[in-house]
């Protein structure tokens, strides 16, 4: 418990936190990793350079401030987090070098303006909120290892199948290299993916959702070929041109939070752009699978016929699905696409569509590039939709999402 001085102090501070809480994120982390470079082993190297994951811890300690006299509040937050670090395999050992370089870049930061008594006052509820992250994170580590077919750490793969599903996504399918049993994982989970690239001092850490659904002899991941913009994705392009049948690739057990539920019998509308429809696709097949009768709406929004990857395993689910439909968008389709074959609009999704396609109310699955599910977000808030309706993953560090305007 924390005292309630200290309680004061953090909540006093919490609107400084939003003003210089970037400022502090990034001294944290370019202090914290010239001293200790083994780190970069575990942190995302691109999001580190993107100043995502500046953002993102910069939101996580201002949630913490505002909350710290309820942290109960923040634990759905923390178990999506808790999930990414035991995916990354972040450890208890790690939390004391983070609180000290932590404290060191809020007292460089704020100068003057950073008395003892807040610097006291925030180590104080660091430990403590360290410590729910800690405990949260050990029983998700036994869990993972315990399980059937469970790991802890990382577990070598091997590639079995490398499968081509459109002009920018690739499927790898990956069999144990000790042929032992792989988990029962939840449709929507994702893995952990660690290589050496070429001519790099540090590994490299990547999370990919698992795109088939659990109980196969094999785990597969459908890969987004990063060269779009620049820098490109050093692993995304790894994956793509050097790792072939036979090759190795390490992995952590399945991880996260965004699975599909099995609570309820409500209908399920799938928002997916791009690569997004990875862990959805792997809800539908899950669905298709145990509960054909269950109404299923799957919109997917792509740039073209080229780009739009799994067109024929979509088709195959709504075969299956008794009550199935998928509906697909183009924003910019060409000339060999074919409308109400290969596409059902062109153009990007608005609000109207969605208020003639939602015919029942459900629950609401988004996956895809941040400004889409924004967008999306924004649409059915506008539409009255319940907070605890609308669910999302997306890439990345877990930034807060806030609905955009349209």
């Amino acid at each position: 418990m924390l005292s309630t001085k200290t309680i004061k102090i953090i909540k006093s501070t919490a609107q400084i936190l939003a003003n210089k809480g970037v400022d502090i994120t990034s001294h944290f982390y370019e202090s914290m990793f010239n001293e200790h470079p083994e780190l970069l082993h575990i942190f995302n190297h691109a999001n580190q350079k993107k100043g995502r994951q500046q953002i993102s811890l910069a939101n996580t300690v201002y949630a913490a401030a505002q909350n710290i006299d309820q942290l109960e509040v923040l634990l759905p937050k923390v178990k999506q987090i808790a999930h990414k670090h035991r995916s990354l395999q972040i450890k208890a050992e790690h939390y004391p070098i983070v609180g000290k370089y932590l404290l060191k870049a809020i007292k460089e930061v704020l100068g003057d303006a950073a008395t003892e008594d807040i610097l006291d006052a925030w180590e104080e509820a660091y430990g403590v909120i360290a410590q729910v992250f800690i405990d949260v994170e050990n029983e998700m580590y036994e869990e993972a290892a315990q399980q059937i077919g469970g790991w802890d750490g990382y577990r070598a793969f091997k590639v079995i199948r490398k499968q081509v599903e459109s002009k920018c996504i690739t499927s790898f399918y990956l069999q144990p290299v000790d042929q032992g049993a792989i988990p029962h994982f939840k449709p929507g989970q994702y893995v952990t993916i660690r290589v050496q690239l070429p001519g790099e001092n540090y590994l490299s850490n990547r999370q990919y959702s698992l795109s088939d659904v659990p109980g196969k002899p094999y785990l597969r991941i459908s890969v987004k070929r990063e060269n779009e913009h620049q820098p490109e994705g050093k692993v995304s392009n790894y994956l793509h041109d050097q790792i072939n049948v036979g090759h190795e690739l390490e992995l952590t057990a399945p991880a996260g939070e965004f699975t599909l539920s099995e609570a309820n019998e409500n209908p399920i509308y799938f928002l997916s752009g791009g690569v997004g429809i990875t862990p959805l696709l792997s809800m539908a097949k899950y669905v298709a699978l145990h509960n054909p009768n269950r109404k299923l709406t799957f919109i997917h929004a792509a740039k073209d016929g080229k780009t739009r990857a799994f067109q024929e395993e979509i088709k195959q689910l709504m075969t299956t699905l008794k009550n199935g439909k998928s509906i697909t968008f183009f924003s910019e389709p060409q000339k060999a696409d074919r409308l109400h074959e290969d596409y059902d609009f062109k153009g990007f999704i608005k609000k109207e569509h969605l208020t003639e396609m939602i015919t029942d109310q459900g629950i609401f699955y988004i996956c895809g590039p941040v400004p889409f599910m924004k967008l999306m977000i924004s649409y059915l808030n506008e539409l009255g939709l319940h907070q605890s309706e609308v669910r999302y993953e997306f890439f990345g560090p877990a930034m807060a999402i806030e609905p955009a305007t349209s």
